[in-house]
């Protein structure tokens, strides 16, 4: 069961939908006490870094988050907006993140002559060995849509690449905790193996 967080922040739907198509079955949660037996947990995310921390500490669920992540140990998975919530912080506000990974969240290069947000397809390659990456081919095509960028501390921590203009974190992994900038539920065969290696963790 992969247990879904529901901030108010996020494009459900098609993360269910995706779920369903290959297989496994999902739970929507917006009581973070629905949490407390949860044993892999997904975090959505679209829209603003503030906004979405505002969201999650009002309605309760950072504490159990923490406990989840942190204590537990259990596998956690940050997508889009949810990969830069797991990091200290972000340019685009002031709040502070999750910090559960040794990274920042960066703008694009300003007057780099990129357009912004970078949307559509673009191809990874492997940085560092992932359960998450094992099966996937060389250089797979995700679709991506965002502003801002992750920037890990550690390159271990780093499992795929994409490049736009510069080399950014694609995908990373610290221990249990798993984010990608990408969106793996719009992504096709590839964002199926992708989630489908994720369920099986």
């Amino acid at each position: 069961m992969i247990t879904i967080v529901n901030y108010g922040m996020g494009n459900l739907g098609s993360v269910v939908n995706m779920f369903k198509r290959i297989g496994f079955s999902t739970e929507i949660v917006e009581d973070p006490g629905l949490l407390l037996n949860a044993t892999k947990i997904l975090l959505p995310g679209v829209g603003s870094f503030d906004q979405a921390m505002k969201r999650i500490n009002e309605r309760g669920f950072l504490e159990v988050l923490n406990k989840k992540a942190l204590v537990e140990k259990v596998p956690v998975l940050g997508i889009c907006l949810g990969m830069q919530l797991l990091t200290r912080g972000s340019e685009e506000g002031v709040l502070p993140g999750l910090s559960w990974i040794k990274a920042d969240t960066l703008k694009f290069p300003p007057n780099s002559g990129l357009k912004v947000p970078h949307m559509g397809w673009n191809r990874v390659f492997n940085a560092s060995p992932s359960t998450l990456t094992s099966n996937l081919p060389d250089e797979p095509r995700f679709y991506f849509v965002h502003s801002y960028r992750v920037k890990v501390d550690n390159e271990a921590d780093s499992i795929l690449k994409c490049s736009y203009g510069l080399d950014f974190d694609a995908a990373v992994q610290h221990d249990n905790i798993f984010g990608t900038q990408f969106h793996p539920e719009k992504s096709h065969k590839f964002g199926m193996r992708f989630l489908e290696n994720f369920a099986k963790i």
